[in-house]
């Protein structure tokens, strides 16, 4: 129930839905004699889709996210690697035949250089099916198979392909991964999902977990954006993650707002 209503509602509330939503109610307007209205709501919504569209507004809302965790380069001993989902289009991938990364595939990139790095030790991949009406392929099976064919041991790779949420990933992770006490294993995600990652981890009982954010979005606080498409789309990727962190806390599935270091 929490995933159908967190993916049905943020649609609604999706920036680029919400103003396009907005725009298309002024226009109603203007068309049934509401001129004030009408002038209004559309006037106000143009403005907000070149805010959101062409200023820094998603830099604005990316940076707090994106260094909270800092990346540094992993030199004393892990237990393991903990790889979220995202990294890949499962529909895209079940309708060609072959595993097709995603804009968050530099997660997959970074598990096999940890790999090299760090041999022998299990490497977690989680991930199931997160779209609301899902293919038959799971994320963490499409991993499986690029990790391998980038050289990595099958053997080492634990896969959870059950998760639909970060807060499942967490639970699930756990349950095949079987961490001990005083174990220290690394978590690779999006810098800007690393917050809230960390925290839904911490509160599902993991020993320490290292950050490991790949994936940074922003491009210095008040760039702006090339084009409104861009800009759009990660305004939408920037709230949807601030929603998502109110969201858990609310729900207690992270003891803090925004969890630190």
């Amino acid at each position: 129930m929490f995933l159908f209503l967190s993916k049905v509602l943020f649609f609604f509330i999706r920036p680029s839905n919400a103003l396009l939503f907005l725009l298309i109610i002024g226009v109603v307007l203007l068309v049934f004699g509401w001129r004030r209205a009408g002038l209004w709501l559309t006037g106000m919504a143009t403005v907000l889709l070149l805010v959101a569209g062409l200023g820094p507004t998603a830099n604005l809302l990316f940076q707090p996210l994106e260094t909270r965790f800092p990346h540094t380069e992993i030199t004393e001993p892990i237990a393991g690697i903990v790889v979220l989902g995202g990294a890949l289009d499962t529909v895209i991938a079940e309708e060609h035949g072959v595993p097709v990364l995603a804009e968050a595939g530099e997660r997959v990139v970074a598990a096999a250089v940890l790999a090299r790095a760090h041999p022998a030790i299990p490497i977690v991949l989680s991930g199931g099916k997160p779209a609301l009406f899902p293919g038959a392929l799971t994320e963490a099976d499409e991993t499986v198979k690029l990790l391998t064919g980038l050289g990595v041991d099958p053997a080492r790779l634990v896969v959870e392909n059950g998760s639909r949420n970060t807060f499942e990933n967490a639970v699930n992770s756990k349950e095949v991964a079987k961490p001990q006490p005083g174990e220290r294993w690394v978590l690779v995600t999006s810098a800007y999902h690393m917050p809230r990652a960390i925290g839904v981890f911490r509160a599902a009982g993991w020993p320490e977990m290292v950050a490991y954010p790949v994936d940074y979005r922003s491009a210095g606080t008040w760039r702006p954006y090339p084009s409104v498409a861009k800009g759009l789309r990660y305004t939408d990727v920037a709230v949807r993650e601030w929603i998502g962190l109110l969201a858990y806390r609310l729900t207690g599935r992270t003891g803090v707002l925004l969890p630190a270091p």
